[in-house]
């Protein structure tokens, strides 16, 4: 798969996410705390359209203790691991991609 660097590692400021738009996808791109998902990887990256209404999830509440971002609309839980909804109203996962750091560049693999 392509590699994409979306950002810098400044952009996204620890227990937040924001949305970058690269090569035709939206991305909402998240860094977790640094003892959140259970001490796992501290980035990762996610479609960033809900897949129950199409609101965008990097304006929506991080959960780093349970790896989760929130649809800010109506209310529905992604795992930012897998992509799988965690709670309703979704039913459909999102996108997850392969997300690491080279120095200070965040890059992301897309299809």
């Amino acid at each position: 798969m392509p590699e994409f660097t979306v950002c810098a590692v400044s952009d996204v400021e620890p227990g937040s996410a924001r949305r970058f738009d690269v090569d035709g996808h939206r991305l909402c791109v998240v860094r977790v705390d640094a003892d959140g998902c259970g001490g796992g990887a501290e980035w990762h990256a996610v479609g960033d359209r809900c897949s129950h209404a199409d609101y965008s999830l990097s304006e929506g509440e991080l959960w780093s203790d349970e790896c989760t971002i929130e649809c800010p609309q109506h209310g529905s839980t992604f795992s930012l691991l897998t992509g799988e909804p965690q709670s309703f109203p979704a039913t459909k996962p999102v996108p997850v991609y392969p997300v690491h750091v080279d120095g200070n560049d965040v890059i992301v693999e897309l299809p």
